[in-house]
Formats: structure tokens, C-alpha cells, sequence
């Protein structure tokens, strides 16, 4: 006779120091989950607080919120007659820890540490966390005196420990530790633990999600056992959008998954399975005489069962069949994580909409078809009678709650909440200006079309009176220097026409607040520094900033097709230029032949630079093997060369660079991500230099 029990994980949209909030969600994902028939629910990391608190994390009112909201939950008529993992930070003999919290009927029966903390990539637990780092180890922990009033204990267990009912034993592992090489759910599955749950924080990456299931899949796939997987979901207040994807796997064997992008605030997933099935499946000898050798975890033991009685069969409980698992194409991928960003920042800034200088160019086409492709998410979720959704879309078009607007259109929607503009100069073309004018048309935002010359001008004009020095651009006779300056005064001067529309175009329009300012600097020219500081790359938020060139074009050939907007296709034919030059029957400026690398060379470098963590002289080798015949040794060395002088004399402009979507591996983001120096001696790579010449020549010697 099988011992059915039904579990649940969930997905939640948790908000940095949103207390209320977040408790609030946290009783709706429990709600969920019981009237879903569940005995036992697994809630993201840190699920009280948020992730994302970063240095609140030091303060000490982080930690008694935390046990206030804890205290709630606890006597929630909601939550009893239910076995809850619950995130929170815990601090045990004056040690900061990222803890769960493990409870049943207004009773604690243990507090987990996390292990093994994150501390590379976009993650530094260790800054305000302690690793317990201690396997096995339990001592006891004394309760504040809210929960002694509420529970009737004083202290409970603090430690490694797993959890004994009496139909089966569940252990804990907290994200990172998953991806170590000695991940707790190897022991813990040769000591008998049959339920791993497993609380993540963990942010999408393009590509990434297929890592994170494989190691899900394969832990029981070798070890046996039922994992839950929690995870955050939604942009916590930072660069990061985590991914949910909550997941259930037996055996291997996924039997529930959740979506990985999604406006819910809440999403419960369930699954009905079989504890014998997990008995059965660690019958091979190996695993039991592995067993013998395996230190035993220190058991709480808790009288109650998560499964009804095997006794008697009931033909009504039925275990959930596998089925396959759901990925998301890359382009998908951009169309929605960044999609979801953006709409946490427009509802809890509680602005009153975007505003995009919109050029005519692939970078700013992009941001926009972001946008649209939010808009088709809200006018969805509403479909779908999410009251947040609908709440927080009449607050974004600036209606009252007591309205009865939904939206129901994306391209209406849009005309309320986005709002664009092409800055156009002597310098611009008629096509950009008109493909500006035509996809504003058909996203359906309010659109400014204005000359900015006058204003160009007037600020030279400032610099010849003062100077009696008139620049000229290099076509007309002019050095670099004056060039580059005279672009940058029409680069610049467009961040400050931005910001004075998004000031301004709510009131002009009759509406109160301010417009969030979106950026569409992608990541390869902000890795190469190929961008003015302080011009139109300087915003808000920037929802490209973490993607590179190549994906936004196969994006722009994704949505041409399922958004059904022809007009795309004219973006994508047309050349890559900033238009800060003037247009002669013999020069047009191109963005790739200004930076003397193609978009895919970039993206190329950059993986090498940060994923392989490669300096010039290991980077010419690697590309030598890769590149040649296709390029000579020489040509190689040059453009190795030329991409480091240029990433050096512009790393500066990533102390400034506007706040983006995290989604690629190689980012420059100079916040937490990618942390170098931003005065870089040009002797820094000169050694580097000669050694690769000394390469080039020995293979040009040897060739000869």
C-alpha cells in the first residue's frame, strides 16, 4: 500500500523590507497550498524580509520585523494543519544567519542555517551572513519572548538537522548549496532523508535555467527522493529579476513546474507522490552499503504524519503523472524577464509611466518592443481576472481603485503609460526619423517628434564666445577632439530633453508624477565603452543593458513574427549608427566600423574577459586557435589589443552606467557584478602586448 502525500512549492513576489506585504503572500501561497490538499509548503529563501535587502541585512530592525511578521503567521488561523518551511534571518548568539524556518501548528521545531553561502556573481551573503558550516551539528537557540508567549518554548533546535514524522524524514538545502560539490542532499539521502526542500533566491540569466533543473533532476535521479524547489520571483528592488520555476521532481522525474515568468504575485505549485516509490528506487546494494559509511543527521522528531493512513485505499488520491520539462527559447526569454522587470518598477515606484528617447535604431526599437510586450502581459493577466494586476494597472494610467477600467488592449494601454520621442538633428536621416514615427505608431505610445539644433547650437555657440575657438566636425576639416565633442553635445543634450519630458508629459497630459526614463545601451558597447557618459545611456533603468547585439536581433526576428509587426523588419536591414556625424555622399557613420570590432567580436571578448577570466595575452592564444585560417595571427593581435586599450580608457563610464537587467554572464556593471578598477594604467597591458607580439612573430618566423 503506498503512502500518498501531497507537497507544494511556491513562487512568490517578494519586495525588500515590504513586511506586511510579503507576510501577506506568504499566508496566500499557504491558503493555496491547503485547499490544494497539501501537508507541507516550501517558501522561497529569505522569503520574510526579501532577498534583496543587501546591507539592511546589518540592521538590527530587519531582524525584529522579522520575528514580529514570524510571530503573525504563527497564530494565522490559515496556517495551522500544515508542515511550513519558511525563510527569514535569524541571529543566534549575536551571529547574522539566513535561516529556515521549520514549523507545524504554532510550533517551531527547528531553525536550519544555511550552510555554504553565495559569494561570487551578483551574490555577497558572506557580507552580511555567517556560513554555519558546520554538517551534523544542532545546539539550542533561545526564542524572543514574543514567540515564547505565543509557542510556550523558550528555545528550540539551531543546527543541521533534519526533520523525523512518522511516515517519513525531510531535510533542507538552501540554494547555493545545491550547486557545490558536496551538495547536503547526498548525505542527507544516504541517511534515509526522503523530502529535500530546497529555498532559492535565485536571478534569470539568459540560458541559465536549464543549469539549475539539470541539478535538480539529477539529484534524485542518483540519490532518489522527492525535491521541492522555491524560488523568488519578480524584481526585488534591484538589477536582479529572479525567475520562479518552482519545481517538484521524483526520482528524477519532474511531476510539477511552475512558470518562470509572470505578473502573479503568487504562484502555488503541487504535486501528489508516492514516499514508497522513493523506497523503492534506493533498493540498489550500492546505496545501501554506502549508507553504512554516512554519518546520521540529528532527527527532530514531530507526531504527525505528512500522508494519511496506508491502511485504507482511497481511490480520490491520485499521484501526479511526470511530464516534461518547459524551457523558454532565448528570444522568449527577452521578450518576457525583462518584460516582468519592468513592471515591478513601474507599480511600486508608482510612477506615472515610461519614457524612451526613441531613435530609430535597433538598441531603442528593442526597449520598446519590451515595453509592448509588458503591455500584452498586463492586458493578459487581466484577461485572467488577476485583481493585483488590474489594481496596479488603474494606478499606473493614474485611476483610483474605485474605477472600473481594464485594460484590455495593449496598444491602448500603451498610449497611456509609455510615452517616446525622437530628438532629431541636421544629422539625423529621414529613415530613422520615420521609423521612429512608425513603430511608435503601432506600440501605440504618445510620441514627440522634435529638432533639437537650435539647442545643439546655442551651447557650441556658449563654448565660440568664450573661446573665440569654433570646432568643426572631422568631415568639415576638424580634429577627433572637436568631433568627439561636437557629438557629444548632441548626445548629451538629449539626457537632459528626457528628463524634461518625463518631468513634464504627465502634466502636459493632464496627469500627475513623473515618467521613469528607460536607457537602451546594450551590453556589448557598454563593455567596449562605446556610449557618451551622460547621454540618453544615462536613466533610470535599462531592461537591454544585460544583453548583447546579437540576441537583440534574433529577438527583433522573434517579435517581428509573434507580436506580427512587419515594421521590424526595417530595423533589423538597416546599419547600426549613433547619427552624430554629418551624412556626406561619401560617409555614413557605422556603429561597428567606429568601434573597429563587429557586435559579435564584442560578445565574444567579453566571455572570454569574464566568464573564462582571460587578460590579453591568454585571450590572443585562445582566439589563435579559434580564428585562424579565418584570420591571420597579426589581425588577431590587433583586434585583442584594441578591444583592452578601449574597455581601459571607458571602464569609467560603468561607474555611471544606469541601472540594468541583469541577463548575461559577461556583464561590465561595475555596481556588484564586475568589480575592477576604473583608472587603468595604459602599462597594464603593455606586457601583456609584447608578449603576444612576441607570438605573432615567432609564428610569422616559423611560417616563413
Amino acid at each position: 500500500m503506498g503512502h500518498f502525500v501531497t507537497l507544494a512549492t511556491c513562487a512568490l513576489n517578494q519586495w525588500a523590507l515590504d513586511f506586511e506585504g510579503n507576510l501577506e503572500r506568504i499566508i496566500s501561497s499557504i491558503v493555496q497550498a491547503k485547499s490544494q490538499g497539501a501537508s507541507l509548503r516550501v517558501g522561497p529563501e529569505l522569503e520574510v524580509t526579501g532577498y534583496g535587502c543587501l546591507d539592511h541585512f546589518l540592521e538590527g530592525d530587519t531582524y525584529l520585523h522579522s520575528w514580529e511578521m514570524y510571530a503573525k503567521l504563527l497564530q494565522h488561523e490559515d496556517c495551522q494543519d500544515i508542515l511550513l518551511d519558511v525563510g527569514m534571518p535569524v541571529i543566534h548568539k549575536n551571529v547574522r544567519y539566513n535561516c529556515r524556518m521549520i514549523s507545524y501548528n504554532n510550533r517551531i521545531l527547528f531553525i536550519r542555517p544555511k550552510l555554504w553561502l553565495a559569494n561570487d556573481g551578483n551574490y555577497r551573503e558572506m557580507r552580511y551572513f555567517t556560513p554555519w558550516m558546520r554538517p551534523r551539528h544542532v545546539e539550542k537557540f533561545a526564542l524572543p519572548r514574543m514567540i515564547t508567549e505565543i509557542t510556550g518554548q523558550t528555545e528550540v533546535d539551531f543546527g543541521d538537522a533534519v526533520l523525523s514524522t512518522q511516515d517519513c524524514v525531510v531535510g533542507a538545502e538552501t540554494c547555493e548549496e545545491l550547486f557545490t560539490p558536496d551538495s547536503p542532499h547526498i548525505d542527507m539521502s544516504l541517511d534515509g532523508i526522503e523530502i529535500f526542500t530546497n529555498s532559492s533566491g535565485s536571478h534569470h540569466e539568459l540560458r541559465k535555467l536549464d543549469l539549475r533543473l539539470n541539478l535538480i533532476t539529477e539529484a534524485t535521479a542518483k540519490c532518489g527522493g522527492i525535491y521541492l524547489y522555491a524560488n523568488q520571483r519578480g524584481c526585488d528592488g534591484d538589477r536582479l529579476y529572479y525567475d520562479g520555476c518552482p519545481l517538484i521532481v521524483v526520482n528524477g522525474k519532474v511531476v510539477g513546474q511552475g512558470s518562470q515568468f509572470a505578473l502573479t504575485d503568487v504562484e502555488v505549485v503541487t504535486a501528489t507522490v508516492d514516499l514508497e516509490d522513493v523506497r523503492s528506487y534506493r533498493s540498489l546494494m550500492s546505496h545501501g552499503l554506502q549508507s553504512r559509511t554516512t554519518p546520521s543527521y540529528p532527527r527532530v522528531h514531530a507526531n504527525f504524519a505528512l500522508s494519511k493512513s496506508g491502511s485504507v485505499f482511497d481511490p480520490n488520491i491520485v499521484p501526479t503523472k511526470p511530464r516534461s520539462i518547459k524551457y523558454h527559447t532565448p528570444e522568449e526569454e527577452i521578450a518576457l524577464g525583462p518584460a516582468c522587470w519592468l513592471w515591478d518598477y513601474l507599480r511600486r515606484s508608482k510612477a506615472a509611466g515610461f519614457f524612451l528617447p526613441l531613435s530609430g535604431g535597433i538598441d531603442s526599437c528593442s526597449t520598446a518592443v519590451i515595453v509592448h510586450s509588458m503591455c500584452r502581459m498586463v492586458v493578459k493577466a487581466c484577461d485572467d481576472e488577476d485583481r493585483a494586476v488590474i489594481h496596479d494597472a488603474r494606478r499606473a494610467v493614474g485611476l483610483s481603485a474605485g474605477d472600473d477600467y481594464i485594460p484590455t488592449d495593449p496598444v491602448e494601454f500603451a498610449s497611456r503609460i509609455f510615452h517616446t520621442s525622437y530628438m532629431g538633428t541636421q544629422n539625423s536621416s529621414f529613415d530613422t526619423r520615420k521609423r521612429a514615427t512608425r513603430l511608435a505608431s503601432e506600440i501605440g505610445s504618445y510620441h514627440v517628434d522634435l529638432n533639437m539644433d537650435s539647442a545643439v547650437s546655442a551651447v557650441r555657440d556658449i563654448f565660440v564666445v568664450v573661446t573665440g575657438k569654433m570646432p568643426m566636425f572631422r568631415v568639415h576639416g576638424g580634429s577627433d577632439t572637436e568631433n568627439l565633442a561636437l557629438q557629444n553635445i548632441q548626445a548629451r543634450l538629449r539626457m537632459v530633453l528626457a528628463y524634461l519630458f518625463a518631468q513634464l508629459l504627465p502634466w502636459v497630459r493632464g496627469r500627475s508624477g513623473g515618467l521613469l526614463v528607460l536607457g537602451s545601451a546594450n551590453v556589448d558597447e557598454c563593455l567596449r565603452g562605446y556610449l557618451t557618459k551622460y547621454d540618453c545611456s544615462s536613466a533610470d533603468i535599462n531592461p537591454i543593458g544585460g544583453i548583447s547585439k546579437t540576441d537583440l536581433k534574433r529577438f527583433i526576428a522573434y517579435a517581428r513574427d509573434e507580436f506580427k509587426m512587419p515594421i521590424l523588419q526595417s530595423f533589423l536591414d538597416a546599419t547600426p549608427t549613433a547619427e552624430l556625424e554629418p551624412i556626406t555622399e561619401t560617409y555614413v557613420q557605422s556603429d561597428e566600423a567606429d568601434m573597429g570590432m563587429t557586435y559579435e567580436e564584442l560578445s565574444i571578448f567579453g566571455r572570454l574577459r569574464k566568464i573564462d577570466k582571460c587578460g590579453p595575452y591568454s585571450m590572443f592564444i585562445k582566439l589563435y586557435h579559434e580564428w585562424t585560417p579565418r584570420l591571420t595571427a597579426e589581425q588577431i593581435a590587433t583586434k585583442v589589443k584594441n578591444f583592452f586599450y578601449y574597455y581601459a580608457i571607458n571602464r569609467h563610464k560603468m561607474t555611471v552606467i544606469t541601472p540594468s537587467y541583469h541577463a548575461e554572464s559577461y556583464s561590465p556593471d561595475d555596481n556588484r557584478f564586475d568589480l575592477r578598477p576604473f583608472l587603468i594604467p595604459n602599462q597594464r597591458y603593455s606586457w601583456a602586448a609584447k608578449k603576444i607580439d612576441e607570438v605573432v612573430s615567432f609564428l610569422k618566423t616559423n611560417k616563413e
